[in-house]
């Protein structure tokens, strides 16, 4: 699982464990950190002085911002309908499909082992919960919990006392 030789890297990527990642095809802002089990794919663009933590997988029409932060386990997916084949039984091929594209804003945080599923946008600043599953697009500055994630708050109060949700299981 290496980094491969397609991968346009910034100044000053570190990559902590290069052997255990598989990157390719993608582009990696200047002074980002990548960590350890990390998948990247082809057309990912990662923003300058993000940090990507280990298990973490950024698909095909991920565009992730300046400065934004990922948790451990952090999954995003960008296909609405996957199915293994087509009507006629043959198998998928990249043809088949149409990527559709997620962008997480400027100093956005991920929490670990949330689900991002297609065509959402992630607000600057917003903060997703782990063990989130964001469905619908996230304002700037909300912080959202749940599955599915349901805005709880505002950043910008950081004294606040925050209400879970009733169907919130931690």
């Amino acid at each position: 699982m290496p980094v491969n030789d397609d991968v346009k890297l910034g100044k000053n990527v570190q990559i902590f464990h290069p052997n255990l990642v598989n990157l390719y095809g993608c582009a990696i802002g200047d002074e980002t950190k990548i960590g350890a089990f990390v998948e990247i794919q082809q057309d990912v663009i990662v923003g300058d002085r993000c940090k990507i933590s280990s298990h973490s997988f950024l698909c095909e029409g991920v565009i992730l911002e300046n400065e934004v932060f990922i948790g451990h386990g952090v999954m995003f997916t960008n296909d609405i309908y996957p199915r293994a084949t087509n009507e006629d039984g043959s198998l998928k091929t990249g043809d088949d499909w149409c990527v559709v594209k997620t962008v997480v804003k400027k100093c956005a945080s991920i929490g670990s082992n949330a689900t991002i599923l297609p065509g959402v946008t992630i607000g600057e600043k917003a903060i997703i919960g782990s063990g989130a599953v964001v469905t619908q697009d996230v304002p700037n500055y909300a912080i959202v919990v749940g599955v599915p994630a349901k805005v709880i708050g505002d950043v910008r109060d950081r004294c606040q006392q925050l209400e879970m949700p009733a169907n919130f299981v931690s």
